[in-house]
């Protein structure tokens, strides 16, 4: 009952399967696979000549163009929009119209005053369009790497003969032609074919081809439908072969459209869309509570309710980290432009903070982890010893063959080095040949050698030719080539024993294993070679292929694991391989799960058990969603790294999906960042550049946050006392334009070794508790230097109120810009740790800017005045008690909360 109600609650996803592809698909394609040409022809309403036009323009209507659903970048107009939604900048367009009604709008002609509004509106707009231009042109650039695949297809219609038609006019019951190179342009039913192997690797994870067949399936229902070997699907391509098939689903029926479908639409939050909303609504709840109490205090000691209010905005402008989306933005954009040095293209500007924030990677196999090639990896004797003569065996098997060389083959060929050397042309001559099949699962080579005998070398699957041997190679203890005088011994149970053995044990490395068998013919015998022949061989060995470990791939596994991420691997690739290519790059095989045990899992269940899972295999798309999903919901920043059909709505679940510019188009629009090599090394970087920016964000919200809180307090206690205000509106404003200006080179600063070695994450409260601890300090010496000019410099009555404000005007700006050595290292500033260059040079003219304002022509205007010349010892004695006083109370706060930024 309860499955039927969610079922009516959510029909659309009842009707997708487990792998997510639509129930009907999945019935469609079985029942093609299970019967015969002349019933799939029925079932589809088509024939051996094809379908007519009519009737493919009837189905065009019917079932919509062969296309899949995208998702496209939005306009340029969009995207500038989007760059103004944050609460940030609602909250500065409300202070600017507020101050535009109370100063312009209200005031008489003569007092109307412009400056809060610009200044607040000049914010505003370059914060947003720093995000809009860095966004837009990586949107672009991603754009620009879609890669241009093959728009038509070969299909036989009724009456017309054969045609090329794009493959978006593709319809359900079309005759399509397939060989070497082409992409499956639907998911079809294969009719006929002929050595048809096909790369599924962008769909399953599977590195090999795979062998196609048009042999109807009786069991096919009781099968997910990519495991159908007379079944293809679109998106993969032909690599070897050729056959005729008939498409069964076009457009979003197909298996590609489906996972299309499902990535289309919202992405989810991310860790760093939740961490800055948590920080900002903790300092606009700050700004809310502090502004009216601020208001009423001086409304309630002064009695001038109006120069309260406009002192209220003032603060509130202060309060407000109106440079956080520009600042934040400016990191992000900073670390796109240099990651982009380093081949790396950032589509999404917040996927920068989430790839330093990011503490479990999972990532694919194929290409990733491995070179996504086949090599010959072993070529083992009888015993499993290395031996070059098997080697010879099988580079005369390959070269000799005229069929379509498959992949395998090709690997073998990789051996250049024995052609000349075993005169693979000179010594040995082609005669004749038994090409491969499925039944068989095996290919021989007749050869003439430069005795006249012809040698027949057959290699093919392991349990297809251990029974046509009857005998095998003692190697002896020579493994070198081209000796051809080993031991020949019965293939007795023993001897079957130890080949079956080393097989296994091959397979268990994951190696895919073929073996290699000769038999010698007399002269005479005749040139009509056939299977008959294939028997009574001789077996000289095995032939281990494998998509192998990169070079590259464990040390970078190596330094990611150091700078605090965890590595699970999630493919569709099967257990054994995946263990092998694990044990090889360094990763940690603690717990295996595959797709039919992940299936039977309850959500509980694979919560208790997920974090100490390494390696997920055999995955279809919605489970790797799934597995996403869960590493989420425990906390964890998730990047998700991976190319193909299958990871796409995998790589939109994540916190960050990474992919590469190789990868399909659908992976790479899924995508925040794309890769221009394939390689972990690359992202190793990323991560680095990612906590470099994420901690000169922090920097500027701590410093921020505490420096306002301190200055509250500090206002609160000048409003109570003063018979004045301790500050005028516009001296706020421009203090504060200062001080955000001495803030915009913090992108460029450095950030302490050690705070690169962890992820780094979002945390509200350690931001709460920073605030409270380090901003009331620069209150104690305000209150200092308030006490300095009311009792030493007698700035005491409102006739003497600008030399007070001009001193706490100096006295606030030097200190809140001071305050960024101090907070941006745990360590001593200036002694151990040295900021960049550009924040050095750019805090040290602003100070000098702040001192020299009260003294400039500009100081009328503003309602400042000349400092008398012994106020600035007393200043920089307060000053250097300041950082003391800091730097005492940050090392206290580091070992009672072993965190600083």
């Amino acid at each position: 009952m309860k499955t039927l109600k969610e079922k009516m609650r959510k029909p659309f996803q009842s009707l997708i399967s487990s792998n997510g592809m639509h129930t009907g698909t999945v019935l469609k394609l079985q029942q093609a696979s299970m019967q015969d040409e002349n019933f799939v022809y029925a079932m589809l309403e088509s024939s051996a000549d094809g379908i007519s036009r009519i009737t493919a323009d009837e189905r065009l209507l019917k079932f919509g163009r062969n296309e899949v659903a995208h998702q496209k970048a939005s306009r340029w107009y969009m995207q500038l929009l989007k760059a103004f939604i944050n609460p940030f900048i609602f909250i500065l367009l409300a202070i600017a119209s507020i101050s535009f009604v109370i100063d312009v709008v209200l005031a008489p002609p003569a007092d109307r005053d412009f400056k809060t509004v610009i200044v607040v509106s000049i914010m505003v707009v370059v914060s947003a369009l720093l995000r809009f231009t860095q966004e837009y042109r990586s949107n672009k650039a991603a754009d620009r790497l879609k890669s241009m695949v093959k728009t038509t297809a070969t299909v036989l219609r009724k009456f017309n003969g054969q045609v090329a038609l794009p493959i978006s006019e593709l319809v359900p019951g079309d005759l399509v032609y397939l060989s070497a190179g082409d992409m499956i342009p639907a998911d079809c039913r294969i009719l006929r074919s002929k050595d048809l192997f096909i790369s599924e690797s962008m769909l399953t994870g599977e590195a090999l081809p795979v062998e196609k067949n048009y042999l109807p399936i009786r069991d096919a229902d009781k099968h997910q439908p990519t495991e159908l070997n007379n079944l293809a699907f679109m998106g993969t391509n032909v690599v070897s072969g050729t056959a005729t098939a008939i498409a069964v689903a076009t457009g979003s029926h197909t298996y590609f459209g489906s996972i299309s479908r499902s990535i289309t639409g919202e992405r989810p939050e991310t860790a760093f869309d939740k961490g800055i909303n948590k920080i900002s609504f903790l300092l606009i709840r700050f700004m809310f509570v502090m502004v009216p109490v601020i208001f009423l205090v001086n409304g309630l000691v002064k009695g001038d309710w109006l120069q309260a209010l406009l002192f209220a905005i003032a603060v509130a402008v202060g309060l407000t980290p109106e440079m956080l989306p520009m600042i934040v933005t400016a990191n992000l954009a900073k670390g796109a432009v240099n990651m982009s040095k380093r081949k790396v293209i950032v589509k999404r500007l917040n996927a920068i903070q989430n790839i330093g924030a990011m503490d479990i990677l999972c990532t694919d196999k194929t290409g990733t982890l491995t070179l996504d090639k086949i090599v010959l990896e072993k070529h083992l004797n009888v015993f499993g010893v290395e031996d070059d003569e098997v080697l010879k065996w099988a580079y005369l098997n390959s070269f000799h063959q005229t069929g379509l060389k498959n992949l395998l083959d090709k690997a073998v060929l990789e051996h250049a080095e024995l052609h000349d050397y075993l005169g693979v042309e000179e010594r040995y001559v082609q005669v004749d040949e038994i090409p491969f099949d499925f039944q068989r699962r095996r290919m021989s080579v007749i050869l003439k050698m430069h005795n006249n005998k012809h040698l027949l070398i057959c290699k093919g699957a392991v349990e297809e030719m251990l029974p046509l041997c009857d005998s095998a190679f003692e190697p002896g203890e020579n493994r070198s080539l081209h000796i051809e005088n080993d031991h020949v011994v019965p293939m007795d149970k023993t001897m079957r024993n130890i080949v079956l053995q080393t097989s296994k044990k091959m397979n268990e490395e994951g190696l895919r294993v073929l073996l290699v068998a000769i038999r010698e013919f007399d002269p005479a015998h005749p040139l009509t070679y056939g299977v008959s022949d294939e028997q009574h061989m001789t077996l000289t060995g095995f032939i281990g292929f494998l998509d192998p470990a990169k070079p590259s791939a464990q040390p970078a596994i190596e330094a990611l694991q150091k700078l605090g991420v965890a590595i699970k691997v999630v493919t569709g690739d099967n257990e054994t391989v995946t263990r092998k290519i694990c044990r090889d790059t360094g990763i940690p095989v603690q717990q295996i799960i595959n797709g039919n045990e992940l299936e039977a899992m309850s959500d509980e269940a694979l919560d208790a058990s997920i974090d100490s899972v390494s390696v997920f295999a055999k995955l279809s798309p919605l489970q790797k969603v799934r597995v996403v999903k869960a590493l989420r919901s425990k906390g964890h920043t998730v990047g998700f790294m991976g190319d193909g059909i299958n990871d796409a709505a995998a790589l939109k679940e994540a916190d960050v999906g990474i992919s590469v510019d190789t990868a399909v188009d659908i992976a790479k629009e899924s995508a925040d960042i794309i890769l221009l090599e394939k390689d972990l090394l690359v992202l190793r970087k990323g991560v680095i550049y990612g906590r470099r920016t994420f901690g000169n964000i922090i920097k500027y919200i701590k410093m921020t946050a505490s420096s306002n809180f301190g200055n509250m307090f500090s206002m609160l206690g000048a409003s109570a006392f003063l018979p004045f205000l301790p500050m005028l509106p516009i001296h706020l404003l421009v203090q504060n334009l200062l001080y955000d200006v001495s803030q915009i080179s913090i992108p460029w600063d450095k950030m302490d070794d050690d705070f690169l070695k962890t992820p780094k994450k979002w945390d509200a409260r350690g931001v709460s508790r920073f605030m409270l601890f380090i901003g009331p300090i620069s209150s104690i010496f305000d209150f200092a230097t308030f006490a300095v000019l009311f009792f030493v410099f007698k700035a005491n009555s409102p006739a003497h109120q600008t030399l007070f404000q001009s001193g706490w005007f100096i006295e606030g700006l030097l200190s809140q810009t001071l305050i960024i050595h101090m907070i941006r290292t745990r360590k001593i500033p200036f002694i151990q740790s040295w900021a960049a260059a550009p924040v050095v040079a750019l805090t040290a003219l602003i100070m000098a800017i702040g001192i020299l304002i009260p003294f400039s022509p500009f100081a009328p205007m503003l309602n400042l005045q000349a400092l008398p010349l012994h106020y600035f010892p007393w200043l920089t004695g307060i000053l250097v008690s300041y950082c003391l006083l800091t730097q005492w109370v940050k090392n206290w706060f580091i070992r009672k909360f072993h965190t600083w930024l």
